[in-house]
């Protein structure tokens, strides 16, 4: 499915005119709605002028319900469909209404970059829930004559827009209304690293980075800056550090995971204990400047056995180096290549490719030969080693785990979820290109 806007003129409306108390709010079909609430058709599409609406070309279907002596109106499809609101950069937190139809509905919510925010989230025939979260949106603008340095597979990336994008899916994805309200004092987890970490914008493609966010109700936003491709240094270069300072604050976290395509580089002063090193010290002491607080991530293995079924390492001495280095600081240290050593262990060699993305030819639309990819996960990959991710956080006590949902329960990578017990949706959104870096 390929990404547009479509532009049009609407005469006499901006999305400001209804901003109640520095919020937003909409509620979906053709109801009245109280004061201070944006009515949205079904037909309402997207446009910069508009400044809200269903987007990509996506439309769903107006739906009226009763619920008790109430009348529900509201959108629903069984094909996944996206609502896009006009906003600056900023942490936002998101109050849905789903659910209302007069069948049962199931509705998972992904924003941005394909950000799992809600997970198969149920509803009874002509039931509703009331479900929040917090989500961090950005542009590449560091300054007036500034910018993020992006890639050309970057310029259609949700996360470096100016809007709020909204991906509705699962079975009979059912929403009534929207409340979103600018958060200015929450904390932020920023994510920095590289197409392991990344959202990644197609399925069947995932980072750990972008399945994070589910495991956290409001009140903490994750800020996933992290690209394919990048080392530690290069993500330094294309100022992606520089940009996401201008946003830092106080009380906000810092987390680096490299050494993938870091250990690809050659050349004087190269390597793990010199500039891989140093690159990081620089991310430690930007971050203490600030009042946030560093976290270093060690690099997870690729999928690589020996004989006997046990990883081989094939990331040199980076994650030493990395371990070494978060000592030396006194920063909290998530030994991710530990903890994946462990869980792909558990899967064996021959399960853990339900982990990444090995996939016949044929099986995605453009796919003409078997995809075989040992570094990068799938869903249920990127999902796993996420949980991995929460267990480091945990275990360092980090402040912001009180964020997280009660529903969360205790993840042992040696004891991995079944395969066939973690699904989501597909987005419409495919590709059988590779991700930069391996």
């Amino acid at each position: 499915m390929k990404r547009f806007s479509l532009c049009i003129l609407f005469a006499g409306f901006s999305l400001f005119t209804f901003a109640q108390n520095g919020g937003w709010k909409f509620s979906f079909g053709s109801s009245k709605a109280e004061k201070g609430t944006k009515v949205v058709p079904v037909t309402t599409v997207y446009s910069y002028a508009l400044g809200y609406g269903f987007d990509f070309g996506t439309h769903p279907q107006e739906f009226t319900a009763t619920n008790g002596k109430k009348m529900l109106t509201g959108c629903r499809s069984d094909k996944p469909f996206y609502f896009s609101v006009k906003l600056p950069e900023g942490n936002y937190d998101v109050k849905l209404i789903l659910g209302g139809t007069s069948e049962p509905s199931m509705t998972t919510v992904r924003a941005e970059s394909r950000r799992l925010m809600l997970a198969h989230i149920a509803t009874a025939e002509g039931k509703t829930t009331t479900q929040s979260f917090t989500v961090n949106i950005r542009n590449t603008r560091i300054n007036d004559s500034v910018s993020v340095k992006i890639k050309p597979r970057e310029k259609a990336k949700l996360n470096w827009d100016n809007k709020l994008t909204l991906e509705f899916g699962d079975k009979n994805a059912a929403v009534t209304a929207i409340e979103i309200t600018p958060n200015t004092t929450a904390p932020t987890i920023f994510l920095c690293g590289n197409s392991t970490v990344v959202d990644q914008d197609n399925d069947p493609w995932c980072g750990w980075g972008q399945m994070f966010p589910s495991f956290f109700k409001k009140g903490v936003a994750i800020a996933n800056y992290a690209e394919s491709g990048e080392a530690a240094n290069t993500f330094i270069s294309a100022r992606r550090l520089e940009k996401l300072l201008t946003q830092m604050k106080k009380g906000d976290f810092l987390f680096m995971e490299f050494g993938h395509n870091d250990q690809k580089q050659k050349g004087d002063g190269i390597g793990p204990w010199s500039s891989y090193q140093q690159s990081l010290q620089k991310y430690i002491d930007e971050a203490r400047k600030r009042g946030a607080y560093p976290v270093i991530v060690t690099s997870m293995h690729r999928r690589n056995f020996d004989a006997a079924g046990k990883v081989i390492n094939t990331l040199g001495e980076y994650p030493e180096a990395a371990r070494q280095l978060a000592q030396k600081n006194q920063v909290p240290l998530i030994d991710l290549n530990a903890m994946s050593k462990i869980l792909y262990e558990a899967w064996g060699a021959e399960q853990s490719v339900k982990a990444f993305v090995h996939y016949k030819a044929g099986t995605f639309a453009g796919q003409a030969s078997d995809l075989a990819d040992n570094t990068h996960f799938n869903a249920y990959g990127g999902y796993e080693l996420s949980k991995c991710i929460v267990e480091g956080c945990i275990a360092n006590k980090l402040d912001f785990i009180k964020y997280l949902r009660p529903e969360y329960s205790r993840f042992d990578p040696a004891h991995p979820d079944a395969f066939e017990s973690v699904s989501f949706p597909l987005s419409p959104f495919t590709t059988v290109e590779k991700p930069d870096g391996n």
